[in-house]
């Protein structure tokens, strides 16, 4: 492996390191009311290496990465229901309204799902 390649790949690794699922969406904070809140941060990265391998052991290579996260909500769920709160004001972009959709419309389906469940139910008794 080059200098070059090398430093690339330590550089990457760093922000591998840094960077994982659990920054985006942290983890799960249950209050003594039984509240849970789901932190959701915005992450952004930038990466830039460069170097060169000369002849007769003359090399030399440069490499830096920088990250920002950003919180930006908090999914909470209590009794049931489910909603996003802003830590900002949101950007009314179509990505912003779709995942303020998502607490939404993971409630519609729970409540979907039970109905579809007390209906099988009530029509399995009346069968008998």
């Amino acid at each position: 492996m080059s200098g070059v390649n090398e430093s690339m790949g330590i550089t990457m690794e760093k922000i591998k390191n840094m960077i994982d699922v659990n920054t985006v969406v942290g983890d799960p904070i249950t209050t003594p009311d039984g509240t849970t809140l789901i932190p959701v941060s915005k992450v952004s990265f930038g990466f830039a290496s460069g170097g060169t391998d000369g002849t007769n052991m003359r090399f030399g290579a440069g490499a830096g990465a920088g990250v920002n996260i950003t919180p930006i909500a908090f999914i909470v769920i209590k009794d049931g229901n489910t909603r996003m709160i802003y830590v900002q004001p949101p950007v009314n972009s179509a990505v912003d309204k779709i995942i303020d959709m998502i607490p939404e419309a993971a409630d519609k389906v729970t409540e979907f799902i039970k109905n579809r469940k007390n209906k099988e139910t009530s029509e399995d008794e009346a069968v008998y």
